[in-house]
């Protein structure tokens, strides 16, 4: 067991090691200065030639969101078309049918915000030609569109007063071109020589050492997992996704697809430094993300590896830990890890079930999405730690008697009540339709969406109170993964989802970008010996602090009538 803690160490230095010049390489593509993927430059201008787009272009926080905004629209309703129909194209080996319009509807959503929630499964509910098409495809701008905006906040403060943020256009492309198009090649080809299929031929007939014949899927899978773990996105090409051995066939892949869930998140934080020149600041947001991160890693392994105590009790030896749900090949720690690092960004892929986590363990990764800003979504966790950050100033403001400022820009009511109504908005839509769920699991309703609320759940009591806050709560954010006891293919699930999808990615993307667009408009305050330094370890500890009390005020009541309940009725 100490070799596979020593494996979890290393595998989080060795995403360190590689996040530190990566953040340094993002900034300067944003940056505008060289670089070596400068050989891009003539794919990036035909594409904003053919587009009739000037990519110098400067942009308003109001046009910037306009922009973001009416292209995530239009990528809506395209993916939808394509879902519905998707048995009238090709690259349909298998003979797989469409998606019903509420699946479709779920689905598209899902993967335009970055989420990747599956109320299908993957080798039999979308055909090669929309995993290609749409899956893939929103996989790439999701995760740039999360990318361009960060961007755009950083120009809010890179400038003492300015009104532009930049051009979210070039950002969008550049995201894809420098950043995501790269680094996706690379963790493909390291796929494809370890076993992950690349390949347009149908289903593949095997015979199992038990000598049973089955139909295995496979297809051009490579690509779409590279991307679906760089971009935080997380979908799987199959059902089970990263616990199947296609997927992730061995310990060096589990390895490799770990980092590079972790790695575009930690390098833009380390970006921040470099493109604001406040690497200060940057460690102080990394310090505070990696202290829960780390802890929550401690405590998942922990309990995964010493065993589910009810197993215990019927005299079985647990020598490789709790290992329902778990893949051998991996092990009870690397899928400890893997578990707080989906959650711990908006990644949302799983290298085992987490509906068979010890009950603790399945508290942290719901405690970790209802946080949303330990390292988070490509761009969008620093987006939504932004939040965490203005109402931390304006606490230290009034504890200090002073008019709030950050990075010489005072913190007015206006800001802090965007900010507040972010945070509350979380609150109101994971729990709020937790509720609705549970109400109608307890009265059995007349009506019948599709199926019946008293059959949506495999688990009784606290376990099922569970699954359904687990499913409202990585849909809020934007995470995708689940515990599948949950029968969730039906109106009830695919429309209530889908609402809390679209809220759940969009207000929190523009709150902060309105914020940084009112802040950035403002008159420059220079530091003085009074100014409030917000790179110092205290405000670390003051922002942590307000991460700690407004996730136990807000989610606490709910957490304890599940994970924690069940775990006092186990141990």
């Amino acid at each position: 067991m100490s070799g596979e803690i020593i494996a979890i160490i290393s595998i989080f230095l060795v995403t360190l090691i590689l996040a530190w010049p990566l953040g340094k390489y993002i900034s300067k593509v944003f940056r505008g200065e060289r670089t070596l993927t400068d050989f891009m430059s003539p794919l990036e201008r035909f594409i904003f030639r053919f587009s009739g787009i000037n990519p110098n272009e400067p942009m308003s926080w109001k046009q910037f969101l306009k922009a973001m905004l009416t292209v995530n629209a239009l990528w809506l309703f395209y993916a939808m078309g394509l879902l519905i129909y998707q048995d009238r194209f090709p690259l349909n080996p298998d003979g797989n049918a469409a998606q019903t319009p509420d699946l479709a509807f779920n689905t598209a959503i899902s993967f335009l915000v970055n989420c990747n929630l599956q109320h299908y499964s993957g080798e039999s509910g979308l055909t090669y030609f929309t995993q290609l098409f749409v899956i893939t495809f929103l996989q790439f701008v999701s995760a740039a569109t999360g990318i361009a905006c960060l961007i755009g906040l950083f120009n809010g403060f890179r400038e003492r007063t300015t009104n532009n943020l930049g051009n979210f256009w070039n950002y969008l492309v550049l995201s894809v071109t420098r950043i995501l198009l790269p680094l996706s090649i690379v963790v493909a080809v390291i796929l494809v020589f370890n076993g992950t299929p690349s390949s347009f031929a149908g289903k593949d007939t095997i015979t199992t050492l038990q000598g049973d014949t089955v139909q295995v899927s496979r297809g051009p899978a490579a690509g779409m997992i590279a991307i679906k773990q760089l971009g935080t996105n997380g979908g799987g090409w199959f059902g089970v996704n990263s616990a199947h051995p296609l997927e992730n066939p061995n310990y060096l892949t589990n390895a490799v697809e770990t980092i590079s869930i972790l790695l575009i998140p930690i390098a833009l934080i380390f970006s921040l430094g470099f493109y604001l020149q406040r690497r200060k600041l940057a460690v102080m947001i990394f310090g505070v993300m990696s202290v829960l991160f780390i802890l929550f890693t401690a405590i998942n392994t922990w309990y995964e590896t010493k065993g589910n105590p009810a197993i215990d009790r019927l005299g079985i030896a647990q020598l490789q830990g709790s290992m329902e749900g778990k893949e051998v090949r991996i092990g009870a720690a690397a899928t400890a890890l893997w578990s707080v690092a989906t959650t711990s960004t908006s990644n949302g892929s799983v290298n085992g079930m987490h509906d068979s986590l010890t009950p603790i363990s399945g508290g942290v990764v719901i405690l970790d999405m209802m946080i949303n800003a330990l390292y988070g979504g490509v761009g969008v966790g620093l987006l939504n730690f932004f939040i965490f950050i203005v109402i931390a100033v304006f606490l230290s403001g009034l504890m200090v008697g002073r008019t709030p400022e950050f990075m010489g820009h005072k913190v007015e009511a206006r800001e802090v009540k965007i900010a507040a109504l972010i945070t509350l908005l979380s609150a109101f839509l994971i729990k709020g339709f937790t509720a609705l769920a549970a109400y109608m699991v307890a009265h059995h309703p007349e009506i019948a969406w599709s199926v019946k609320p008293g059959a949506w759940l495999n688990n009784p009591s606290f376990h099922g109170f569970s699954e359904m806050l687990y499913e409202f709560t990585s849909s809020n954010a934007n995470n995708g993964s689940g515990f599948e006891g949950l029968a969730d293919n039906n109106i009830f699930w695919n429309v209530t989802t889908g609402i809390v999808l679209i809220l759940g990615r969009y207000l929190p993307i523009i709150g902060p970008i309105a914020i940084v667009g009112l802040l950035a408009n403002k008159k420059f305050i220079p530091e003085s010996p009074g100014t409030l330094r917000t790179d110092s370890i205290t405000f670390g500890v003051m922002t942590l602090a307000v991460i700690i009390i407004v996730t136990a005020l807000s989610y606490l009541p709910a957490l304890a009538l599940g994970p924690l309940a069940e775990y006092f009725s186990l141990y």
